[in-house]
This record gives structure tokens, C-alpha cells and sequence, in this order.
């Protein structure tokens, strides 16, 4: 069930605040996350199904999995220049493309943050190349940490704390930001570049 309008509410409760990303332990099929506010109340639950060809992740209010206010949907197939489309479902509206920069990625992690008609308006990039190679080299329990870049200034700060039981990405939007693309960026770090970290 979606509901006409919920992402507007939605965005307007996430403006300037802090959410923290927690990936569900023992999941054996897909992958879930929960995201919740600098209160630790939920708000909003991550679902990415398993067996699928092209991913395929919806969020949800709550656990309860009725109302669906975002949808991420990849492009292509197993393709290392993944790009994901980023819809409102009650309106079956883009709202963002998020391109991940291929073989850049495979040494710093690098993705393209662009609007609706695919024009580019900001970038996300792992902090450094030196941290990035020792995460890679040396070891994965190193947190990693992102800024969403918008002409070379931050404007959101994603941090993964340490902890080497399970994963958790504080997400800070620091700046003129959409929240909504903000958070879409966080859950695919947190699916694809996270399963390097555990």
C-alpha cells in the first residue's frame, strides 16, 4: 500500500536531522536495515529482496511493511557501473539516479548523485584514497566514512561506527540537501559498499 503524498511528509521530517543505518543480523535471504532519528525511534525500515536479477529495495514506514514511500531499482544486472533509479511509489515519480563509478570503485568508493532528468548535482566519495586501500589491503574493520559533495562542499557526512559485530552509518545532512536522496545514497552504501565491512 502507498500513500499519495507520504514522501512529502516524509521528507519534511527528515530535513536537518540524524539518522543512523543498522543492518538486521542473520538475514539469509536479501537484506534488511533500519533506519532510525537522533532519538532512536524507528523510522524506517529497508527491505532488498533476495533472488532477484536486478535489485530491487523498498522502504517502508515500519516493520509493519504496509506503506512503501521510496523504491531503489537497479538498472542492469550485476554490472559494476551500477546505476539505480530512485522512485516515489505513490506517484511512480524519479526523483534521483545513482550511478556508482565503476572501476573508480573498485579502489575508493565514488558514486554520481543526479536529479530526476539525470542531470549530475552532486557526488559522494569515499574520504581518502589512503583509507580507502587500507580498508581493502588491510582490514575491513576500519569504519568507512563518505561526504556527499555538492560543487566540492560537504553537505551530508556519512560515517560508519565502529563495531565489529554488526553494521551502523550515522547519516548527518549538514547542508541545502533533498534528505530523501541523501538517505537513498545511505542505504546503497550500506548494501553495496557495506558488505565489504561485514
Amino acid at each position: 500500500m502507498v500513500v499519495p503524498g507520504e514522501m512529502n511528509t516524509l521528507a519534511q521530517r527528515l530535513v536537518g536531522k540524524k539518522f543512523v543505518i543498522k543492518r538486521a543480523l542473520l538475514k539469509l535471504v536479501g537484506a534488511e536495515l533500519y533506519i532510525y532519528d537522533d532519538k532512536e525511534q524507528l523510522l524506517l525500515l529497508v527491505n532488498q529482496k533476495g533472488f532477484k536479477l536486478k535489485e530491487e529495495i523498498n522502504v517502508f514506514t515500519d516493520q509493519t511493511k504496509t506503506v512503501c514511500v521510496m523504491q531503489i531499482r537497479a538498472r542492469q544486472v550485476m554490472d559494476i557501473s551500477g546505476t539505480y533509479d530512485v522512485y516515489d511509489p505513490a506517484t511512480q515519480t524519479r526523483i534521483a539516479v545513482l550511478q556508482r563509478r565503476g572501476f573508480k570503485s573498485i579502489v575508493r568508493d565514488e558514486w554520481d548523485i543526479k536529479d530526476a532528468n539525470e542531470m549530475p548535482i552532486a557526488g559522494c566519495i569515499e574520504d581518502s584514497m589512503l583509507m580507502a586501500l587500507l580498508r581493502r589491503f588491510l582490514s575491513n574493520l576500519i569504519p568507512q566514512n563518505y561526504d556527499i559533495l555538492v560543487n566540492g562542499q560537504r553537505v551530508v557526512d556519512l560515517r560508519q561506527n565502529f563495531n565489529p559485530f554488526s553494521y551502523h552509518l550515522v547519516v548527518t545532512v549538514e547542508g541545502m540537501f533533498d534528505s530523501r536522496i541523501a538517505i537513498a545514497q545511505a542505504i546503497m552504501l550500506a548494501l553495496i559498499e557495506g558488505r565489504q565491512s561485514g
